[in-house]
């Protein structure tokens, strides 16, 4: 995973340019933001052809814990694009839901603390959850002129479709983990080397979970009955998170702040 981000020093006017690869593996999961009261994570599918040591990889899935609900939402398998059909696949508590293909067609949960909204007739919504995160995504394929640029020798019966999707948090404890999570930690310290243009870093064991719906990873802070101390969060504008899709490298997503 290709992450840049641009975050402000807090009494500063400096901006702080932040860029690293995450090594995504396909059909795996991996925790991008674990807080007391939240998780969010991301199930990769991708490929590796011959002659390659690492897959290209892109976000297929994103399962979100808060309090004791779940959340998911997939772009569902196709073996070519049709912008017609609407490949989003929606679940709340373990049950599918059904928002009506529709721009501003909506539902929200009988407690309010989730709502989801379709920001186009179809593959593409905002899911919000008030005073937490609001997380916008879209649907879409590799293209075949995608394929052609980057190689990624795509199989004719199967267009990738995957989620690019953008987060903004409005409130995030210092104890916030995750490969995303963990870059907004007040101490979190930029990888990058003089004279590396892209540093990688680890963390794959320490991210990992075993499903799209645990918080089971070595790294993980959430729990179900978790309350953020208001004292611990921080308190700033953390921004928009873009991400975009597979990164011309194909090691997983592309994010940009």
């Amino acid at each position: 995973m290709h992450l840049e981000q641009h975050a402000w020093t807090p009494g500063s006017l400096v901006q702080m340019a932040l860029s690293f690869t995450f090594m995504a593996k396909k059909n795996e999961h991996f925790s991008l933001v674990s807080d007391l009261n939240l998780q969010i994570n991301a199930r990769f599918i991708g490929l590796r052809p011959a002659g390659r040591t690492r897959d290209y990889t892109w976000i297929q899935a994103l399962g979100i814990l808060f309090d004791s609900h779940s959340f998911s939402l997939e772009a569902t398998e196709a073996s070519t694009w049709n912008g017609e059909v609407d490949h989003l696949r929606l679940s709340h508590n373990g049950k599918e839901l059904i928002v009506p293909e529709g721009q501003l067609s909506a539902w929200q949960s009988p407690d309010n603390d989730i709502i989801v909204q379709r920001t186009s007739s179809r593959n593409s919504v905002r899911v919000t959850l008030p005073e937490v995160a609001e997380i916008s995504v879209n649907v879409v394929p590799v293209t075949r002129e995608d394929d052609r640029i980057h190689n990624y020798q795509i199989p004719s019966d199967d267009c990738f479709a995957h989620l690019e999707v953008q987060f903004q948090f409005f409130g995030l404890s210092s104890k916030v983990e995750g490969v995303i999570g963990r870059t907004y930690q007040p101490d979190f310290k930029n990888p990058a080397k003089p004279g590396v243009a892209m540093p990688v870093v680890g963390g794959e064991e320490m991210f990992r979970t075993a499903s799209l719906l645990s918080a089971d990873c070595g790294a993980c802070v959430f729990s179900p009955a978790g309350v953020l101390d208001q004292k611990d969060t921080l308190l700033m504008d953390f921004g928009k998170l873009d991400c975009t899709g597979g990164s011309s490298s194909g090691h997983g997503i592309v994010c940009r702040k």
